[in-house]
């Protein structure tokens, strides 16, 4: 399923392929190109089998359908062309507020980002962010640092220019929210597995059969 399984997979298959061309050829003494079909049929069969469990085996470990994780795909890649527009719009801004401002937007972005390509399942508490909020920065960031290259501002323009970085500045914290959101059942477990050390180290702490002891010497 990721890009890395897959590079890995293809580089072994490949390997594989290699030695039994080398092994038919030179140690059956096979024609080389019946060597080089066979050594190709059991490297494409070695690669798609495999490839086939670890999808499987990756499907299975996120609760996913083959047609959950495709549409899932599917958006974290327009989220990605969505994400390089935003870096652009980052790019050519000129003030150091509004730089400050985009960076610390596609930071959170990629930070969204990443949590989702990482868990998949994660892909339905954060529609919030890949549907609404994304488009929102991006359509307003490029905007902005359209208007913000112009030589000549008059009044109306700086209006704009105001009323544009407090929105964003919305957003940033709506996105927060949304990693938040994201991330609370994580928080909800880390919180649940503190309540169990600390409860366990207080039962540590004191043993009344330690006390006991302890009176009696």
């Amino acid at each position: 399923m990721k890009s890395v399984y897959s590079f890995f997979l293809g580089m072994f298959t490949a390997v594989e392929t290699i030695l039994i061309w080398i092994i038919l050829f030179f140690g059956f003494k096979n024609p080389p190109f019946t060597s080089f079909l066979i050594a190709l049929l059991i490297g494409g069969v070695t690669f798609f089998g495999l490839k086939w469990f670890f999808d499987y085996q990756f499907l299975k470990k996120n609760k996913l359908t083959r047609k959950e994780y495709n549409y899932i795909q599917k958006n974290l890649q327009e989220a990605k062309r969505k994400m390089s527009r935003l870096q652009k719009a980052f790019f050519s801004v000129r003030s150091m507020g509004a730089f400050k401002q985009l960076y610390e937007l596609n930071k959170l972005a990629k930070r969204m980002y990443a949590i989702v390509n990482k868990d998949p399942r994660r892909f339905y508490q954060s529609e919030r962010f890949f549907f609404y909020h994304l488009d929102s920065v991006v359509e307003l960031s490029e905007r902005y640092a359209h208007l913000a290259a112009q030589p000549i501002k008059n009044e109306k323009m700086y209006i704009s220019l105001k009323e544009t970085q407090s929105t964003l500045d919305d957003l940033r914290e709506s996105i927060k929210k949304d990693i938040y959101h994201v991330l609370s059942t994580d928080i909800d477990d880390l919180k649940f597995e503190l309540d169990v050390a600390k409860h366990s180290l207080k039962k540590l702490e004191y043993n009344p059969l330690d006390e006991e002891r302890r009176t009696k010497e």
